[in-house]
């Protein structure tokens, strides 16, 4: 099993947890793993003091609810307190796992750990110079105009909650069908709406920008606590076989690869790669602070899960549009002169480079040595909250963005192809990557190429590029890949 300890740099430990504290755990095994072994990890696991609180073979799934005592007694570890300054106090391993040779199906271990894992990548606006409706965005992006009804996308929210007065109100105002919204329960997690500061407007923009650009989508909202346990939980119910299967799941949440652990990312991967595999595109923001991804090491990082190879990462720029609609110029966004942010881009330090982005020049990664690796992100659009979205929030009108918003915006633009094409589009690098290439010198190309600006260590130009990746796409003249 791959290494499941976190960087805690500025933790600091002030005890152990109590033997007798009983700690909620999700294992999950190795997909090749027989029903005998299965359940050859349940009986271990019961014979040392665990209680098993829910099987889910076809997900190679299992809750578990122990003791620390138990816990130590499986796999070796003591779990510490520490005290920082996000987390308010959490509890993690102090070394890495043993695990015996009934327990090797397993590839991760998640509850070990409490601390927060992931940000939300929204970012309202201090004094925005314009801003916009989500549908005078995809308008200017040449965005399918569809009525979604039949079709349906997951969001996964770590905090925060909606108010179905706000959902009412902010699409009545424009006219638009009020999108069916049913909150869903992971880990514990609940929808829990406070006031506009929280993160209540990342939960709300994903919804207005998604029900905005394709009207009539059922949105299933997945609620979960900010651990790895729960981020990762919530994503691999929302795409679970058995469940509703959504055309697009959309994440608006993340966090600097080094501070996740190698079990983690791996497994993230491996559940967003089942999800294409079935058919369900992953949009997931690729961070709000640039190439540094809010690190102060020096060095450029990308944000995970916006990293994984199977994700549709989603970078930022700045648009303005013209007085009729149409794009007059787009940008990268880059506000951290003043604060304000800018996208998340870079070269994976984790990652290998994927085989759809062989020959888009990904080039090395800023940092010393270079390296290559997975490129992010993917495809790019409006977020800078100098050019916002106008929302509602608990009952405020803001102007927000950040990639949050761009998350939310292409998992709408994947249920119109779907609705328009009739397929749906699950895995789009593959064929993106080469349409892009083949039109970007011709009168209509599928992708608006952002050659401007940069995002710290990374500029922008024709072409792929680690701040914006291919570019904005025009939504009606991508070609929807086969399954």
């Amino acid at each position: 099993m791959e290494s499941i300890l976190r960087r805690h740099d500025h933790a600091v430990v002030v005890g152990t947890k109590a033997k007798t504290d009983r700690i909620e755990l999700s294992l999950y095994l190795d997909p090749s793993t027989t029903q005998e072994k299965y359940q050859q990890v349940i009986s271990y696991l019961q014979a040392h003091g665990a209680e098993v609180t829910a099987q889910n073979p076809m997900r190679h799934h299992l809750e578990v609810r122990a003791t620390v005592g138990a816990i130590f007694d499986v796999f070796g570890v003591i779990l510490a307190e520490f005290s920082d300054n996000e987390s308010q106090g959490f509890f993690a391993p102090d070394r890495e796992p043993t695990l015996p040779e009934e327990l090797s199906a397993l590839v991760a271990i998640l509850g070990l750990d409490s601390s927060t894992q992931a940000h939300p990548r929204f970012r309202p606006a201090t004094a925005p110079t314009t801003s916009y409706l989500p549908t005078q965005v995809a308008a200017a992006y040449d965005f399918p105009k569809v009525a979604a009804q039949g079709h349906s996308v997951a969001l996964i929210e770590l905090g925060g909650g909606f108010r179905q007065t706000d959902i009412t109100n902010y699409f009545t105002r424009q006219g638009l069908p009020v999108p069916n919204v049913r909150a869903l329960s992971v880990d514990g997690g609940i929808n829990n709406p406070t006031n506009p500061s929280s993160a209540d407007g990342e939960v709300m923009l994903d919804i207005e920008v998604l029900g905005s650009v394709a009207t009539g989508t059922a949105i299933d909202v997945y609620f979960a606590p900010n651990t790895d346990r729960g981020f990762i939980d919530a994503v691999s119910e929302a795409s679970a076989p058995t469940g509703p299967m959504p055309d697009a799941i959309s994440i608006s949440w993340g966090g600097p690869e080094p501070t996740w652990s190698a079990s983690s990312l791996n497994l993230m991967q491996s559940i967003i790669a089942d999800a294409t595999a079935r058919g369900i595109t992953v949009t997931v923001a690729a961070g709000d602070n640039g190439s540094s991804d809010g690190l102060n090491d020096g060095l450029a990082h990308v944000d995970f899960p916006a990293s994984a190879p199977n994700a549709l990462a989603c970078g930022g720029t700045h648009l303005e549009l013209t007085s009729s609609g149409t794009i007059g110029l787009q940008t990268v966004w880059n506000d951290l002169a003043i604060g304000d942010g800018a996208s998340g881009g870079g070269i994976s330090s984790f990652f290998p480079l994927p085989s759809y982005q062989a020959n888009a020049n990904i080039g090395s990664s800023a940092n010393p040595g270079g390296g290559t690796g997975r490129g992010v992100p993917d495809v790019a659009g409006n977020a800078d909250p100098q050019t916002g979205y106008q929302i509602l929030v608990d009952g405020t009108n803001l102007v927000v963005g950040g990639t949050s918003a761009v998350a939310p915006f292409m998992a709408g633009l994947i249920v119109a192809i779907a609705v328009t094409t009739g397929v749906r589009p699950g895995f789009v690098q593959p064929s993106w990557y080469p349409l892009e290439a083949s039109t970007r010198t011709t009168t209509m190309p599928a992708f608006y190429n952002v050659t401007e600006g940069n995002n710290g260590a990374y500029r922008a130009h024709p072409g792929w590029n680690a701040c914006a990746g291919l570019g904005s796409p025009y939504g009606n003249r991508l070609n929807a890949p086969r399954p």
